[in-house]
């Protein structure tokens, strides 16, 4: 599993000669890159104003990951059998995440560097908060097409499935008086059919009863009756545990069509989803990049003061190696900060957002990609 890091450090001589150090180190494992995360000139603000924002960005970033998640788990339940091909869809400006990431490039015109970081948190926010509303809307919507199609082609055995292919028109009667009903009747109860079902009504023709179709479990049976005995007939059928199906092919037929309309309707509400999914999913992870280039700017100004003067890096590594990266950036840098708690490298990373729960000497911001099962 793969983890990325964006960490900040100021550029003052000794870090600048730590970053080079960790390049060189992580050059001969191999096993984690670095590159430069490029972020812009912001408007600073004052202080008190900044703490405030430092903290709405968090809160924000917790909203924004979380409306991630819901609209990739969504593509993976629409998609459905092409659930091999979510992460092929699972784009940013039409590049890979990992790509949009290590090439990241801010996006002036859609968050102005001129706006103050409070303007470009509400532009965030708001575009967050529509889609996460939109979302709920439309998946609600497929939802329920899904389903009413899905109602009309379950299948539940005999007694609920489509006949079309089991009668023919020479196994029904119909005529002024008489008429065919079609009864299923378990295995079990094929004897208990052929002995009573005579006696259900009167009106019932003698011998009329023929076996159409079985299958593992229940038979389907006709038996023609003159029409004023088919209520009589059906409650006493209901009595003896048997189930007559209504059944005529012009219902049939309507039935059929309806399927065939609304298979039609799902397939048109399917493409219209999957296309909003793909760009409002691009959409929201390019803001929650954003998002972080914004923490991160807002972090370094707090924690390494004015003038603005600090160095972002991405580092991208597993599971496996982020122990000994911690331990390794505890050592670069620790003369940022002696008394922070840089030797815990075995604390889980539980805080969303936060690359660790407790104070380290350097800025570290965690990008989850355990949610979208990058590779």
């Amino acid at each position: 599993m793969t983890d990325f890091w964006l960490i900040s450090v100021p550029l003052d001589k000794t870090s600048l000669t730590s970053v080079e150090k960790l390049k060189r180190n992580l050059a001969k494992t191999n096993l984690t890159s670095c590159c430069r995360f490029s972020i812009p000139e912001l408007k600073v603000g004052i202080l008190d104003s900044l703490l405030s924002v430092s903290d709405d960005l968090s809160k924000l970033d917790t909203l924004t990951e979380s409306v991630i998640k819901k609209t990739h788990q969504c593509m993976r339940e629409v998609m459905e059998q092409s659930d091999g091909k979510v992460l092929e869809n699972a784009l940013a400006n039409g590049v890979d995440l990992m790509s949009y990431m290590t090439k990241f490039q801010w996006d002036k015109a859609k968050y102005p560097t001129a706006l103050p970081l409070s303007s470009l948190a509400d532009i965030i926010t708001k575009e967050v908060s529509q889609m996460e509303t939109e979302l709920k809307s439309r998946a609600a919507a497929y939802s329920s097409v899904k389903t009413s199609l899905q109602s009309m082609e379950y299948k539940l055995h005999l007694q609920t499935c489509s006949l079309n292919d089991i009668v023919r028109k020479e196994d029904l009667v119909t005529s002024e008086h008489l008429t065919t009903l079609l009864v299923v009747v378990t295995r079990g109860s094929y004897l208990q059919w052929e002995r009573t079902y005579e006696s259900f009504s009167q009106f019932v023709v003698p011998r009329s009863s023929r076996k159409l179709y079985e299958d593992g479990e229940r038979g389907v049976f006709s038996v023609t009756l003159f029409k004023r005995a088919v209520c009589e007939f059906k409650a006493k059928a209901q009595e003896s545990k048997f189930t007559v199906r209504e059944y005529s092919f012009d219902l049939e037929a309507k039935q059929q069509q309806e399927r065939q309309q609304r298979s039609v309707h799902k397939k048109e509400q399917y493409g219209i989803f999957v296309r909003w999914l793909k760009v409002n999913f691009s959409q929201v992870f390019i803001a929650w990049i954003h998002l972080k280039a914004l923490r991160v700017f807002a972090e370094s100004v707090l924690r390494y003061g004015l003038p603005v003067n600090y160095q972002a890096l991405l580092l991208h590594t597993n599971k496996k190696r982020s122990k000994k990266l911690r331990e390794d950036l505890a050592s670069l840098f620790k003369h940022l900060d002696p008394t922070a708690s840089n030797s815990k490298t075995d604390v889980s990373f539980d805080i969303p957002g936060l690359c660790q729960p407790e104070y380290l000497s350097y800025i570290c911001f965690y990008i989850n990609t355990n949610l979208l099962e990058l590779s």
